[in-house]
């Protein structure tokens, strides 16, 4: 059990899903990962839901704007790093060559955000933490472990978040394709990915990884309830893991880690 009081800036310490349907994902999440669902005090905002494992925050979830929904837009998990400064930040990537989709605000005293756009085209959340620094637990049964960008451009992707974030970066030989691991004041912080011609159709784009004791059993349950699996249970070095969708579409990762990948 990883019980977390603070994240270091450039470490992932965030994931909400942007839901169409937050009863419906308050449902599926409950039932797979055990997640009990907090109603948060918006102040007249849009609703907000924090799951809880334990009664630790673990992650997040919104509602999709109708406008959104209507321009065919998928639910999804979003991925947030901390930074200093979020204002400051968000002007860097921009400078950097990349785009402020959603300019710093203030989330109702919890801390501030921004949304920005690598040049190869991934969205990824800047978190400035006040009263919520991040999630409680991590990288255990039922709460994120790993934040994955898949990109077409690796090398300029590395570059970007490099000069950025800070991150450094290392190989993983054992990849099928090119895959760096991030890493933030030396601790492993995620991966890039290269994506290759069997990703056609797929833009860039963040995933979260969520831990699970079984991955066969996990998979077999989104399918049970109602979800879809799109990539079948496969070992890799670090252990087994599957691609899959929830209910309404929205996509994430399940992996059981094991130590010496057996």
């Amino acid at each position: 059990m990883a019980t977390k009081t603070s994240y270091a800036p450039g470490t992932f310490s965030w994931v909400d899903l942007m839901a169409h349907d937050i009863a419906g994902a308050k449902s599926f999440y409950g039932d797979l990962f055990g997640w009990t669902a907090r109603d948060m005090d918006t102040q007249g905002g849009p609703p907000y839901v924090q799951f809880e494992l334990g009664g630790d925050g673990v992650a997040g979830m919104g509602q999709m704007q109708d406008e959104m929904k209507s321009q065919g837009m998928p639910p999804v998990w979003n991925n947030y790093v901390t930074v200093e400064n979020v204002e400051d930040t968000a002007k860097q990537a921009a400078e950097l060559g990349g785009t402020v989709v959603m300019p710093a605000m203030d989330v109702v005293g919890a801390g501030w955000m921004a949304i920005i756009q690598d040049p190869t085209g991934a969205h990824l959340s800047l978190w400035q933490p006040n009263a919520h620094f991040g999630a409680q637990r991590v990288n255990e049964p039922g709460t994120f472990c790993w934040n994955e960008m898949a990109t077409r451009d690796i090398e300029k992707a590395r570059e970007f978040f490099g000069a950025l974030l800070g991150w450094e970066f290392a190989d993983n030989p054992g990849s099928p394709s090119k895959y760096y691991i991030i890493k933030n004041q030396g601790q492993d912080n995620g991966g890039l990915m290269q994506m290759t011609s069997e990703w056609e159709g797929i833009p860039p784009h963040w995933a979260v990884y969520f831990a699970v004791e079984d991955t066969d059993a996990s998979a077999k349950r989104v399918e049970e309830l109602g979800g879809k699996v799109t990539v079948q249970p496969f070992d890799i070095p670090v252990g087994r893991m599957a691609v899959v969708a929830d209910a309404q579409g929205a996509m994430f990762s399940l992996i059981k880690i094991t130590v010496d990948g057996t």
